[in-house]
């Protein structure tokens, strides 16, 4: 009698646990993004963000990248070489070789009032004759409202294997 309620209590749970689907990490794409309205959910504005900010990126748009960037913004990469500026970010963007990317798993934390906590991961492909053709990284980014514009704070790059 035990050894049958066991089986079923067994039965059970791994029933349970099969008609669990895992939810998967929202995707949001390659390419340039739409500019959502000024009263677009924040997650739109964020991704659209970031679709542009990797556009500037792929496509060494200083300018462009700049705009997304606060006066006192830090950020660390993948590279080791530590902390850099906005200054160093903007110039370092010359060197920068993406040849293309997608992004997905995004996930926002609003920080209440004038603040947001994105994360997400990108894998970043680079011209066909690079040593290194794929790298994938985790991303956090800080974003804060300076004069009623979202601009990225602090970003932090994690390799993922």
């Amino acid at each position: 009698m035990r050894i049958r309620f066991l089986f079923a209590c067994m039965a059970g749970l791994a029933s349970v646990a099969l008609a669990q689907q895992p939810t998967m990490p929202t995707q949001f794409g390659e390419g340039k993004a739409t500019k959502p309205s000024p009263n677009a959910p924040l997650k739109d504005i964020f991704q659209a963000k970031i679709k542009d900010e990797w556009e500037a990126i792929k496509n060494k748009d200083k300018k462009a990248y700049a705009e997304f960037l606060a006066d006192e913004y830090q950020g660390v990469e993948v590279d080791g070489r530590g902390e850099r500026n906005k200054v160093q970010a903007i110039n370092e963007l010359g060197e920068t070789n993406v040849f293309n990317y997608t992004l997905w798993g995004f996930k926002l934390t609003p920080l209440p009032p004038d603040a947001a906590f994105v994360t997400y991961e990108v894998t970043m492909q680079f011209p066909p004759k690079s040593q290194l053709r794929y790298s994938r990284v985790y991303i956090t980014e800080l974003w804060m409202k300076r004069d009623g514009q979202w601009k990225e704070v602090h970003y932090q790059e994690t390799h993922v294997k």
